[in-house]
């Protein structure tokens, strides 16, 4: 009969849980993360086996491993598996054990499992969103130290053509003048990356219908547009604008 595997994935090493439909666990084994051994694994359960795995560290290339050996990949949401917390002891063949368990009643939360191209955009997407909160953190640190030594920064951008020519001119003691320097180029570096990046995103979007119908609304640009896009992914997947609300915390 119909197998159903529960996997429950690490940094290097996973528990993989095989159970009947009738809850019967089959075996147990630890494996490490490496192809050719979920293959052989999965191999044991047969011919289109369900699989659940939680959307946990690095998943990716599990569930693209696994779908090419023709399982049926079911992707659980942390958050749920967590709310059915019925387990006092927890261990990782547990864990497993748990989600194929849910699997087989029909009772497993499940996430999108999104397809390749839209965890590229979101991979690019998160990407420059991290850059920027990092450049911001370097930005903070020059207005820090030009608050040491009480320099007033009248403009409201201290990067933009006014506050660049004030930051030329500033006269600071060593230490100060080396650390604003040195923040400078490096904030450069990421202005950099994360112009790249911008086009990177706006060519993979280029043509798309969505990232173009949602600029229209006031305050979405390019940007908020591919965050957007690359989160949502295909929006046919919620039945309306009400569940996409809830979906997105809004409602």
């Amino acid at each position: 009969g119909e197998q159903y595997v529960g996997i429950d994935l690490h940094r290097r090493r996973s528990v993989i849980v095989r159970m009947t439909g009738e809850g019967e666990v089959l075996e147990t084994v630890r494996v490490d993360n490496d192809p050719v051994a979920l293959s052989l694994e999965l191999a044991k359960a047969g011919p289109d086996p369900e699989v659940v795995l939680e959307a946990t560290y690095g998943w990716y290339w599990a569930a693209d491993l696994l779908q090419a050996c023709g399982a049926k990949v079911h992707l659980a949401h942390p958050l749920g598996v967590k709310m059915f917390g019925y387990q006092r002891v927890k261990t990782d063949a547990r864990d497993s054990r748990n989600l194929a368990e849910l699997l087989r009643m029909g009772r497993l939360p499940e996430a999108w499992l999104a397809p390749p191209q839209v965890r590229e955009l979101r991979e690019l997407v998160r990407y420059r969103a991290k850059l920027v909160a990092l450049r911001s953190g370097l930005k903070a640190q020059v207005h820090a130290v030009l608050a040491k030594q009480g320099v007033r920064v009248p403009m409201s951008d201290l990067f933009g053509v006014a506050g660049t020519r004030l930051l030329d001119e500033l006269q600071l003691g060593r230490a100060y003048g080396l650390r604003v320097g040195s923040l400078r180029s490096l904030i450069g570096a990421y202005d950099q990356e994360i112009t790249a990046l911008q086009r990177e995103v706006a060519a993979a979007l280029a043509g798309d219908v969505g990232y173009l119908a949602i600029q229209a609304i006031p305050g979405v640009g390019p940007v908020l547009a591919a965050v957007f896009v690359a989160e949502i992914g295909d929006v046919h997947r919620f039945a309306g604008a009400p569940q996409l609300c809830s979906w997105a915390g809004l409602t």
